[in-house]
């Protein structure tokens, strides 16, 4: 009984660590951090706007990528088909636009850390000083 306990109270192992998915901001975002329904309404992209009111830049990787699947599932609680489903409802009506797509984690790095507003995730180890981490609470 005590046992299962103590194993979930160990840290992560560092490989472990590193592949954690980070949320991500242009270093320029005053916001440094998001609730959970927050952060799902902006990739859902029915928010289309930090709270300070600057517009926001949406990245993602392909719905295929593994890194998408872990974020979805692991951080906004969603699965990635759901997100595509919205993206396709609001760009069929002609309501919305689906995020930007990018084909790798060091493509986010590099458009998230030049793109004004941008917001997008990654793992942990391809984090370097040019973007910020947000934090979800």
């Amino acid at each position: 009984m005590l046992l299962p306990l103590l194993v979930a109270l160990l840290p992560l192992p560092a490989h472990a660590a590193e592949r954690q998915v980070v949320l991500i901001a242009h270093p320029q975002v005053t916001n440094a951090a998001l609730t959970r329904d927050t952060t799902r309404a902006i990739f859902a992209m029915r928010q289309r706007s930090w709270p300070d009111g600057q517009a926001v830049r949406v990245f993602v990787l392909p719905n295929n990528h593994p890194v998408h699947a872990r974020f979805a599932k692991e951080r906004l609680t969603v699965y990635p088909h759901q997100l595509q489903l919205a993206w396709d409802r609001m760009v069929f009506s002609g309501t919305g636009q689906a995020p930007s797509q990018v084909g790798s984690q060091i493509e986010m790095l590099e458009r998230v850390a030049t793109t004004p507003g941008a917001l997008g995730y990654l793992e942990r180890e391809y984090l370097d000083d040019r973007v910020q981490v947000i934090t979800m609470e």
